[in-house]
């Protein structure tokens, strides 16, 4: 029997996650522009034909990373149905979000830069897949509000809020700490700042933050 770890789907696996962590420390320092297939390449420590044979082109591999980086915010919402109570999901959805910010800063900050730029690798995207999925969780937002669960929010700008209030702690962390007189997050100040954000937000929906 094949050993589990040396399975070809295993292994591709292991090689895509090597590159895309390069690819992120590659574009959070240089940019889409300033940032070389070769570059990527060496800080994985492959051949730069490995890259290619995985995503092709850096255009590829630079949308394959920013659908790694929203999956990874956004999957915590991914089941949620109208029966699942508001206060545990947003709470949740909060503390993953600031708990990303903290433990990924760059992908945040490649998300924002390309944003910034007008969304040029995203646009489709954002417009297509991401307008459905924020249509169907706003919708179950909407089921709580119908149900009583809820103050009658925006669900959308709900969900908005939480993705801006969060990642500013990643895309701002400079500000942050720099103002807060720290030269780097403390655990205790990411669980400071996840409770203060989920009381705020959750008072605002007429909700209490689970203790």
């Amino acid at each position: 029997m094949t050993n589990q770890k040396y399975k070809p789907g295993k292994i591709r696996e292991r090689n895509e996650e090597n590159i895309l962590a390069a690819a992120e420390r590659e574009f959070v320092r240089n940019g889409f522009k300033g940032t070389s297939m070769q570059a990527i390449a060496d800080r994985a420590e492959v051949p730069k034909a490995n890259v290619h044979y995985y995503f092709k082109s850096k255009a590829n591999l630079y949308r394959a990373l920013l659908d790694h980086i929203m999956q990874s915010w956004n999957e915590v919402l991914e089941d949620i149905t109208p029966e699942d109570d508001p206060a545990l999901v947003l709470s949740r959805f909060i503390a993953v979000k600031v708990e990303q910010s903290y433990l990924n800063p760059n992908g945040s900050k490649i998300f924002a830069m390309e944003i910034i730029q007008g969304a040029p690798h995203l646009k489709e995207h954002l417009s297509q897949e991401m307008r459905q999925w924020v249509k169907e969780k706003s919708a179950v937002i909407q089921s709580w509000i119908d149900q009583g669960k809820l103050r009658a929010v925006d669900p959308m700008h709900l969900i908005f809020m939480i993705w801006s209030t969060t990642q500013h702690y990643a895309d701002f962390e400079t500000q942050v700490l720099e103002v807060s007189n720290k030269r780097q997050y403390e655990l205790e100040d990411i669980e400071r700042i996840t409770h203060f954000l989920q009381d705020m937000i959750l008072t605002g929906c007429g909700l209490q933050r689970p203790q």
